[in-house]
């Protein structure tokens, strides 16, 4: 056995492999480009290390797509083939990753924790543990889980930066700024901190400041994976939406959003179809652009890896006008939420599936709908996941649906 960058041991006597592991364990604290890389070299290394399989099926179901969730299997089974060989924290880290491709969130959320408990040094645990409590809209949890570990691990700068964003999600901006700033003083590449930052200047309304600060920091997200690299740029373009500056918003969608994203990835699709959205709601012609992503959205109709993903996809579908798709997708959604397990099922059937049918009525240009939709759910839409920054723009599109039915409703009621 070998020990990782972390101290933690790993049942591997295999250098080539905790070399791997801890360049796969730099990169997804880093959100790098080549994680999924460095994690089948640990595994071409020492086939039968079962955490090297296990961090391997964490990537993919990342990636919150079927074609990703396949891609997970045989490394999950190899995992499990070698269970009684390994460590406590190994098979804590196993069993957490099978219960997450088995849409069993709470209890991955479980095994995290007794993981952090147990080990507090691993981070990539907490990582995922963050990930969970982020889709399920548990912010007070997604800063504990990090935030408990803190004392033990005071020189690990992506920690700080986790922790931060845990404080920013918590509305405690000013402590959120000084975490950052602690992990960028440590390391300046530290995307997420980036990224925390940007979030505590845009609630703050630091607009111009926002967008210095994320443009001094840009340089350094070109080893990033596409979805944070046009994540950090997508907050840059908030910025811009905020000034007014559309042009300059639609350049960055061009250049560093879309053009940049992994067209197949859901959440480089998200963040798109987000700027579009709410361009489009400052009145801004946004072209062909529905049209230019559509088509990557045929294989999410059945999909629903998480309901904050779906809510983005019906509502570019309903855009590009392919309302077969939409009502198979909307039809989709509820048979899903039939299927799963408790703990989901009541956010997709009591929020999800309402946000969607309101924006669908909204891409349509129904507006009463749309309110009637939209208003019972606002005061839950964190339980389908996403940031304050992501979430708001629902509130948004129904703030605009009110404002047009309105209009709408005058102009009947004098045509009447």
């Amino acid at each position: 056995m070998l020990k990782d960058t972390q101290g933690l041991v790993v049942t591997t006597d295999s250098a080539k492999a905790i070399a791997a592991i801890n360049h796969f364990i730099e990169r997804s604290l880093g959100y790098g480009k080549d994680a999924e890389t460095a994690i089948l070299q640990a595994i071409t290394a020492d086939p039968t290390c079962a955490l090297a399989h296990a961090y391997a099926g964490a990537y993919y179901l990342t990636q919150e797509s079927n074609k990703a969730w396949q891609q997970a299997q045989p490394y999950l089974q190899a995992a499990q083939q070698y269970l009684a060989k390994i460590t406590n924290r190994e098979q804590l880290y196993v069993q957490a990753i099978l219960a997450w491709a088995n849409k069993e969130i709470d209890v991955a959320i479980a095994f995290h924790e007794e993981i952090t408990n147990l080990f507090p040094h691993d981070l990539i645990s907490v990582q995922q543990g963050q990930y969970h409590y982020f889709y399920t809209g548990n912010q007070e949890k997604l800063l504990e889980i990090a935030q408990k570990v803190l004392s033990s691990n005071s020189e690990q700068h992506y920690l700080y930066g986790m922790v931060a964003f845990g404080l920013e999600q918590c509305h405690q901006l000013k402590a959120a700024e000084k975490m950052a700033r602690i992990a960028i003083a440590l390391n300046r590449y530290d995307p997420w901190a980036h990224h925390a930052i940007a979030h505590v200047m845009e609630t703050q309304g630091r607009v111009d400041e926002g967008i210095a600060w994320m443009e001094s920091f840009a340089d350094t997200w070109e080893n990033c994976n596409s979805m944070l690299y046009t994540h950090n740029w997508w907050h840059i373009a908030l910025y811009y939406l905020e000034l007014g500056n559309y042009q300059k918003v639609l350049s960055l969608y061009d250049t560093h959003i879309w053009e940049r994203a992994n067209k197949q990835s859901p959440k480089d699709q998200v963040g798109a179809i987000s700027l579009l959205l709410r361009l489009e709601l400052r009145g801004v012609d946004v072209g062909n652009r529905w049209q230019g992503i559509s088509p990557y959205l045929y294989s999410r109709i059945d999909e629903h890896a998480l309901p904050f993903q779906d809510l983005h996809y019906v509502y570019a579908l309903a855009k590009a006008g392919l309302h077969e798709w939409v009502n198979e997708m909307l039809q989709s959604m509820q048979h899903h939420a039939l299927s799963i397990n408790p703990f989901l099922r009541r956010s997709w059937l009591e929020v999800a599936i309402p946000a969607a049918r309101g924006m669908v009525a909204h891409a349509k240009g129904d507006f009463n709908t749309t309110v009637a939709e939209l208003k019972p759910v606002l005061s839950r839409l964190h339980e389908v996941g996403g940031s304050h920054a992501q979430r708001v723009l629902f509130g948004q599109v129904y703030q605009d649906a009110v404002l047009l039915a309105q209009k709408q409703n005058q102009i009947y009621g004098m045509t009447a």
